[in-house]
């Protein structure tokens, strides 16, 4: 998958494993209320990793 230059939110995590993806052209949300409640508002699944690298 292609990098991007523009870092998405997973940029201000401390977690290694979520720095990983922080230049990932995705929009991740870390796991915790804000994604949450978006998911609830936009009536949309959460995809929830589970670290895998």
């Amino acid at each position: 998958m292609p990098t991007n230059n523009k870092p998405n939110r997973l940029i201000a995590e401390k977690s290694q494993y979520l720095l990983q993806y922080a230049h990932n052209p995705v929009n991740w949300l870390p796991r915790g209320k804000e994604a949450f409640d978006k998911a609830k508002r936009e009536n949309k699944p959460l995809l929830v990793s589970i670290g895998y690298s």
